[in-house]
């Protein structure tokens, strides 16, 4: 990182399914003094989202200054979700409750340290920040409470729980489960979100936790933040608390169908690549038909941990190493953590857009590594069509910095 940010940006809106044009990418630049208008019919499960700035190379220092937020989407009224969400706690600030979770480091003055880039994953703060706040505190006022957490770090995974007690986790990424899922830990790399439901009792305080998190088998646990614990957030119940409802056993049902897919592709993340190769801002990677099913197979072919977020979709972790995944990663997302030498299959399926020439991405979400090339851009087409590069390969936008 330096302390000079670049003179333009864009922004990304992060899970949201949306026109290419829209969605904020790096070819997307907004330059001092112009404005741009992103407009498109929100379409999609109700679920928690955030958006960040996307300058290619320049993503990591933009997020860690803290140009990042959060929204939600609420479900439309009368619809079966609506049904569900009235059973959950769901009124802002009240039961439930955004936190946005970002580690920092400052000087004896107060003033934000920068990093000088030497850690090979990315900037790992020694302060946990919750919506901007170092020790932050939350006083509750009913029996459940609802926490909507974004992991907004830029390289840092966290072990999210309670040292003396379960939480129902309800939804990721892309919305509700199918049904809660009853955890000690819940394991969010960046830009990964949960939503999790936590039981008080009148007058106790608790300590929303950062355990050391099992980031798989990295080479240098202690340099990637693996042996690293933070407390988060301290939860102060009032001595009289409003009672609940009683908590939904089925959630939501989603697809796509696996019997459906008709295309297969393979990613490999090693380095600074994917496939072999960096992101290059002219060229196009790879080419999604409209209307098609995919199941992706990821893999992190490193010691040291990866990510991967995909633009557009929201897809289901269907197998691990061909076994069926944890019930935490059973719901839909857009952002996974690869644990090194896994193979992670993404079912995922491609519909209402498309645009032969404005891309979207796939890449690591460990800032730093997408910064420097670890990430790849494709376009959806309708049935016939071919990419068209000739916007993308006339693009002067971004830089590639050397390895």
């Amino acid at each position: 990182m330096t302390n000079d940010l670049p003179e333009s940006t864009s922004t990304h809106w992060h899970g949201m399914h949306l026109p290419a044009e829209m969605d904020g990418g790096p070819h997307q630049m907004i330059e001092p003094g112009e404005t741009w208008r992103a407009e498109w019919v929100v379409d999609q499960a109700p679920c928690t989202l955030w958006y960040h700035p996307h300058p290619h190379g320049a993503t990591e220092r933009h997020v860690y200054r803290g140009l990042a937020g959060m929204f939600w989407l609420d479900p439309a009224a009368g619809s079966e979700q609506a049904d569900v969400q009235a059973q959950l706690p769901h009124t802002y600030g009240v039961d439930d409750i955004p936190l946005v979770i970002a580690d920092k480091s400052f000087h004896d003055a107060g003033e934000l340290i920068i990093d000088d880039g030497g850690n090979e994953v990315g900037f790992l703060g020694d302060v946990v920040t919750v919506n901007g706040v170092a020790g932050a505190r939350l006083d509750v006022s009913t029996q459940w409470v609802r926490l909507r957490i974004l992991n907004a770090s830029t390289a840092r995974t966290y072990a999210l729980g309670f040292a003396d007690r379960h939480v129902l986790m309800i939804a990721s990424d892309g919305g509700m489960l199918r049904s809660p899922v009853r955890t000690g830990r819940v394991r969010l790399s960046p830009a990964e979100r949960a939503e999790v439901l936590v039981e008080l009792q009148p007058g106790e305080e608790l300590m929303l936790h950062s355990f050391e998190p099992d980031l798989g088998r990295v080479a240098a646990p202690f340099a990637v933040g693996a042996n690293d614990s933070f407390d988060v957030l301290r939860l102060r119940a009032a001595g009289e608390l409003a009672p609940s409802a009683e908590m939904p056993e089925r959630l939501a049902s989603f697809g796509p169908d696996a019997s459906a897919v008709a295309v297969r592709r393979r990613f490999e993340l090693q380095g600074r690549t994917i496939n072999g190769r960096r992101m290059e801002m002219s060229r196009i990677d790879e080419t999604m038909v409209v209307g098609t099913t995919e199941l992706w197979t990821v893999r992190n072919m490193d010691l040291s941990p990866h990510n991967f977020h995909v633009h557009d979709v929201q897809f289901e972790v269907v197998a691990i190493d061909g076994d069926t995944p944890p019930a935490e990663l059973g719901g839909r997302k857009d952002t996974v953590y690869l644990e090194p030498h896994r193979d992670y299959e993404l079912l995922m399926r491609f519909q209402d857009y498309t645009d032969p020439q404005w891309p979207y991405m796939y890449h690591c979400h460990l800032l730093r590594h997408e910064d420097e090339g670890l990430m790849g851009q494709f376009v959806v087409v309708a049935p016939g069509e071919e990419a068209d590069p000739s916007l993308v390969s006339g693009h002067e936008h971004g830089r590639n910095p050397p390895l």
